[in-house]
């Protein structure tokens, strides 16, 4: 049995996440982390009987007996629960938004160093997967590429996580060419996006986005567009973040992307 922490439990996709892992017969949910909700039992919290599983403030408080951490809180604490967690030589799974290739590049150290594997995704839906394999497989033939990033307008982060990880892979395979350098731009140059690892990306947020992720690839007189939409509810996040919790075990640094993952060895 593995052991699982869960840090942002009691939020939107950490509560789907709690049912995902209560229902799995080879993981136990051992702790949970709201900051919240701390002391709580973790089914009192979110509005159920109890399940005998604590609920913690801090993440160093909840890792006895835990071999997997998972990750669903904000861009603010995701990086220090990922560290604290490593420290312990917890292996983790960040599926919060927010950390930079830099933060990666920490997180990865660090891990190395404890001899734990960290799985970090994006977006852990199956098809959000796809799309972002879909355009690794493009990306070395069409050099040219922006990325269109949507979500609900309370988003507090900008670009999403999935956009950030999928600029950040392309411009390993290839760095983008931009015909017009941005710095050249006349009138006003951040209409052209935030550009990250070389990719322009434009965030819009607006009332009925869940999260949508669009790239588009361009030559002349055509264009290729993948696109990603996820729907209202957390559900699709699960059963690839409960593959990657199985998967991290015994793995040691970071593996980026749920398509990676899903497509080793092939």
């Amino acid at each position: 049995m593995i052991g699982v922490c869960i840090a942002g439990a009691t939020g939107w996709a950490g509560r789907a996440l709690v049912d995902g892992v209560l229902a799995a017969d080879d993981l136990v949910l051992r702790s949970a982390v709201a900051r919240s909700a701390g002391g709580m039992d973790l089914g009192v919290a979110l509005g159920r009987s109890e399940i005998g599983v604590q609920v913690h403030a801090s993440v160093d408080a909840a890792l006895d007996g835990v071999d997997v951490m998972v990750d669903y809180t904000s861009h603010a604490s995701v990086k220090a629960n990922a560290l604290a967690a490593i420290e312990r030589g917890v292996a983790v799974v960040i599926g919060a938004s927010g950390p930079t290739a830099a933060d990666y590049a920490e997180i990865d150290a660090a891990a190395r160093r404890r001899g734990v594997g960290v799985i970090s995704s994006g977006n852990f839906s199956l098809t959000a997967a796809m799309a972002q394999a879909a355009a690794v497989l493009v990306a070395p033939y069409l050099p040219r590429a922006e990325i269109i990033d949507y979500a609900s307008a309370t988003k507090p982060d900008a670009p999403s996580g999935t956009s950030r990880e999928l600029a950040e892979r392309l411009a390993i395979i290839r760095r983008p060419v931009v015909d017009l350098p941005i710095g050249e731009t006349d009138g006003m140059r951040a209409a052209r996006g935030a550009g990250i690892a070389g990719v322009q990306v434009h965030s819009v947020r607006l009332p009925s986005f869940s999260v949508s992720t669009e790239v588009i690839f361009g030559l002349p007189d055509e264009r290729l567009t993948i696109r990603h939409d996820a729907g209202s509810s957390a559900a699709p996040y699960v059963a690839g973040t409960l593959l990657a919790v199985r998967r991290v075990v015994g793995r040691v640094g970071l593996t980026r992307g749920l398509d990676t993952l899903l497509l080793e060895g092939r």
